[in-house]
């Protein structure tokens, strides 16, 4: 049923997403947000990147692959190249309606090139393009956040449009809500099946608690080291004092595991619990990983979900005090820039009259002047072309 839900899910909150922005108001702020939120995705993902790689929580659960619990077939030993290759092809599906069940990935095949001296044939690997089964999600996200701003820029004409998939993101919201009350039963019977196919229970135990805490370790690295100098480096202000003053949003945000932000739902993550698992589903379609375990992580969700939510929120705080801080900064400068701008004309206004009132005096105070202009006024230009 969540993976049922991803395809409206992504496109639709993608969409309405994309038409509601104003990318002419934007302006800096706008640019250091986009700038803050990516920066701060791309730290997260490489923290968790190398804990994975220090803590290895799949490690103990290889035994656990095998064909009792029917997973997916992957293709194996894909170059490096291939594979970012395959991702930059997937963005761009000839086909949307393929698209939402089918993507491209390279095979390969081998090809007879000759025979060497003894005789014996030599084949090469060479790459072949095919389709392969699974949505493929970033052709979609592309597509969807191309087409939300081309509404925007229909104006009055787009409108029933956008609000169509307003409607459409807002129904597939409350489908999610109905999934998420009956993700205790089938956790419950997915789980169990899966202890009953599997020899060695302690593996799967094992693996769990390293995932739950590798998971809960990234979190407090990133949520109480790496945003918090991000912070610091931006503002020079101790952020732990900001953050202080957010005890109740940070309270409220562990207990419910809800975060109703708008750039969560712009990058297709869901802003209910377990959103997580959801974006986690989107990631392993896109690159074509087995989605059939999933609910082994939605066992242990409830917990790890809850310090993500705590450091999704933590990092909205930390960035609307960066814009805010910087918002301040240049209004101050504006002020400083009009107070100057006012002295200067202030100064230019005082000479102006200075020069104005000495250039009267000046030619009332000329004795040849005054005198031909008392003796006859009607010999003035006279006078004035003699004395010139």
């Amino acid at each position: 049923m969540l993976k049922m839900v991803i395809l409206p899910l992504v496109v639709c909150s993608l969409v309405s997403g994309a038409a509601s922005l104003d990318t002419r108001s934007l302006g800096k702020l706008g640019g250091v947000a986009v700038g803050y939120f990516l920066g701060t995705t791309l730290v997260a993902s490489a923290i968790g990147v190398a804990l994975a790689f220090i803590i290895k929580p799949g490690v103990g659960a290889a035994a656990l692959n095998t064909n009792s619990l029917a997973l997916e077939s992957v293709t194996a030993h894909k170059e490096t190249v291939d594979s970012f290759l395959d991702l930059s092809r997937n963005l761009f599906p000839a086909n949307l309606v393929a698209a939402a069940f089918r993507s491209y990935a390279t095979d390969y095949k081998m090809v007879a090139v000759g025979n060497d001296t003894n005789g014996t044939t030599l084949y090469q690997k060479v790459p072949v393009g095919t389709d392969t089964d699974g949505m493929n999600i970033l052709g979609l996200v592309l597509f969807a956040m191309v087409f939300g701003v081309a509404l925007r820029k229909l104006g009055a004409e787009g409108e029933e449009l956008i609000r169509f998939f307003n409607s459409f993101n807002e129904a597939t919201m409350v489908l999610v809500s109905w999934i998420m009350w009956y993700v205790p039963f089938g956790i419950m019977f997915l789980v169990a099946s899966k202890i009953v196919e599997m020899e060695d229970v302690v593996l799967l135990v094992t693996s769990l608690g390293k995932y739950i805490f590798a998971s809960i370790l990234g979190h407090i690295i990133h949520g109480g080291i790496v945003l918090p100098l991000i912070y610091f480096a931006f503002t020079r202000k101790n952020p732990f004092t900001f953050l202080s003053g957010l005890i109740t949003p940070f309270t409220t945000a562990f207990a419910t595991c809800s975060r109703v932000t708008a750039t969560a739902s712009s990058v297709g993550a869901a802003g209910i619990p377990a959103g997580g698992i959801i974006t986690i589903a989107i990631i392993l379609e896109a690159i074509g990983l087995p989605t059939n375990d999933l609910s082994l992580m939605l066992a242990v969700d409830w917990i790890v979900d809850r310090t993500t939510t705590v450091v999704n929120v933590e990092g909205d705080a930390l960035g609307a005090g960066i814009l805010h801080h910087i918002n301040l900064q240049e209004m101050k400068k504006k002020k400083q820039q009009e107070e100057a701008e006012e002295e200067e004309a202030e100064e230019l206004m005082e000479v102006r009259v200075e020069a104005v009132a000495n250039s009267e005096a000046e030619e009332e105070s000329s004795s040849l002047v005054t005198h031909k202009a008392a003796k006859d006024p009607e010999a003035m230009p006279e006078a004035i072309e003699s004395m010139l």
